[in-house]
C-alpha cells in the first residue's frame, strides 16, 4: 500500500511539475518575442499564428515522445533538416532574448567592440556549433564524472 502511495505521489509531482515548467517556456517564449521576430524578419506577418501553433504541436510531440521513449526511423537528410531547423530556432530564441534583454549594445559599450561585433557574435556561434558537432561524434565527451 506504502509502495502505491510513493508511485502515485511520484507520477503526481513529475505530471505536475512538467505542466508548470512547460508552461514557464512557452510564456517566456511568448514574452521575449520570439514568433513576432520570425514573423516579422522573413516578411510572414499574416502565418504568425500558424507559428505559435507549431511550437505548441512541437513542444506536445517531444514531450510525449520522451514520455512514451518513441522514435522515428528517419532517414539520414531528413535529421539532418531537422537538426538544422532546430538549431535555426534556438538561434532565433537566443537572439529575441539578446533583444530583450539589451545585451549587444551593452556589450559594444563593455568591450569597446564596434566594428568586430560580426566576427564576436561568429565566433560564438562557431563555438556551439563546434561543440555541437564533439557532442554528436565523440558521445560522452563532455561527461563530468
Amino acid at each position: 500500500m506504502l509502495e502505491t502511495f510513493k508511485v502515485a505521489v511520484t507520477i503526481m509531482l513529475g505530471f505536475g511539475s512538467g505542466i508548470v515548467i512547460s508552461g514557464a517556456v512557452f510564456a517566456f517564449i511568448t514574452i521575449i518575442g520570439v514568433v513576432p521576430t520570425i514573423a516579422s524578419k522573413t516578411g510572414t506577418n499574416r502565418q504568425a499564428k500558424l507559428y505559435e501553433e507549431a511550437i505548441m504541436i512541437g513542444g506536445i510531440l517531444g514531450c510525449v515522445g520522451t514520455f512514451f521513449d518513441l522514435s522515428l526511423p528517419l532517414p539520414s537528410i531528413i535529421v539532418i533538416v531537422l537538426g538544422f531547423c532546430t538549431g535555426v530556432f534556438y538561434g532565433v530564441l537566443a537572439v529575441s532574448l539578446a533583444e530583450v534583454l539589451n545585451v549587444i549594445p551593452i556589450l559594444t559599450r563593455r568591450f569597446k567592440v564596434g566594428k568586430g561585433m560580426f566576427f564576436f557574435i561568429l565566433a560564438i556561434a562557431l563555438g556551439k556549433l563546434s561543440g555541437s558537432i564533439l557532442h554528436v561524434i565523440f558521445p560522452g565527451i563532455f561527461k563530468m564524472d
